[in-house]
């Protein structure tokens, strides 16, 4: 059974314009335990908010979100407690999501101490979390103002682990790190993962981040899934145009390196006012009559390997 099943869900704000924004608009996915998601897309296309949504910090228009079994937004009281455990976030910009007016050690130990956590196991739990992140236990006296970038993000990191979860969200994790310690990070989330048995959902613009770490790549266009699969297979063979256009958009250092197909224009679309048909054709350069009026459905194209595109219909 999927660690965390995402069914339908949607989120739908109403505008004081009488206007609805369909931020997330009918999703569904699933991870298993251990397992390393890349949620990826262009800024606007819902990605956060769905975040948010697993996180329990917005709530569902439709849709089931359950985790370990358990309906999400359902939850209440003691059992709603142990699910906030049992999920955490690691965000993109470290010094923003410390609080400034706190020691390190309180920062860390503070979702201990609103878990119930006995105080005698507190200082033994915030000096192993520190040094699982390969921070001293000294660094528990320090205000967070004293620490770099990358030294900050190990903090956010311990806090999430303190807890113990089985899932944690890491919401472009190091976009906001020097280029330099980024790949101590990332070797970091995944050691500590392989340790812990940890699940992964990570929400990235770096495809090359994405490569490198996810097992299964889901990519979000105007809050729909148009491509799922296998990291490699989907690295390799990308069957939507918006993929394909990402994955162009990616340098590579190798001049020789054959270039991903794919070149889009314009902008995404404002979530107030969605296109017809497929959301993607005003975009596309292989646009058909049919994508304009009819939404494409999603097609199996390989194992493991799914897209919604008429042109994959047609295709196949």
């Amino acid at each position: 059974m999927a660690l965390l099943d995402i069914e339908d869900a949607t989120c739908h704000f109403d505008m004081p314009s009488r206007q609805v924004v369909k931020a997330v608009d009918g999703v569904s996915l699933s991870i298993d335990r251990g397992q390393t998601m890349a949620l990826v897309g262009e800024s606007g296309c819902g990605k956060s908010t769905l975040a948010r949504l697993i996180l329990r910090l917005e709530p569902l228009t439709g849709g089931a979100i359950r985790f370990d079994g358990e309906d999400v937004h359902h939850l209440q009281g003691h059992a709603l407690k142990r699910f906030r455990a049992q999920v955490q976030a690691v965000f993109q910009d470290p010094y923003s999501s410390l609080n400034p007016r706190l020691r390190v050690g309180a920062i860390v130990g503070e979702p201990l101490k609103a878990h119930g956590v006995p105080r005698r196991e507190l200082s033994a739990r915030i000096d192993a979390a520190l040094t699982m992140v390969g921070l001293p236990s000294q660094a528990a006296k320090l205000y967070p103002h004293e620490f770099s970038g990358g030294q900050r993000q190990r903090i956010a990191i311990a806090r999430a682990l303190i807890l113990r979860p089985a899932l944690i969200v890491l919401d472009e994790p190091i976009s906001a790190l020097d280029v330099s310690i980024r790949a101590q990070i990332l070797n970091l989330l995944q050691d500590i993962q392989s340790e812990l048995h940890l699940t992964y959902l990570v929400i990235a613009h770096d495809l090359a981040l994405v490569e490198h770490m996810s097992d299964v790549v889901a990519v979000m266009y105007l809050g729909q899934i148009v491509e799922w699969g296998n990291s490699e297979t989907l690295f390799s063979d990308p069957r939507h145009p918006y993929t394909q256009a990402l994955l162009a958009a990616v340098p590579r250092p190798d001049p020789t390196f054959p270039r991903a197909r794919g070149h889009v224009t314009g902008e995404i679309a404002s979530a107030l006012e969605m296109p017809s048909g497929c959301r993607f054709h005003p975009r596309c350069p292989d646009a058909i009559e049919t994508c304009r009026s009819i939404a494409p459905l999603e097609h199996m194209v390989a194992p493991i390997h799914k897209a919604a595109c008429h042109l994959v219909d047609s295709a196949s």
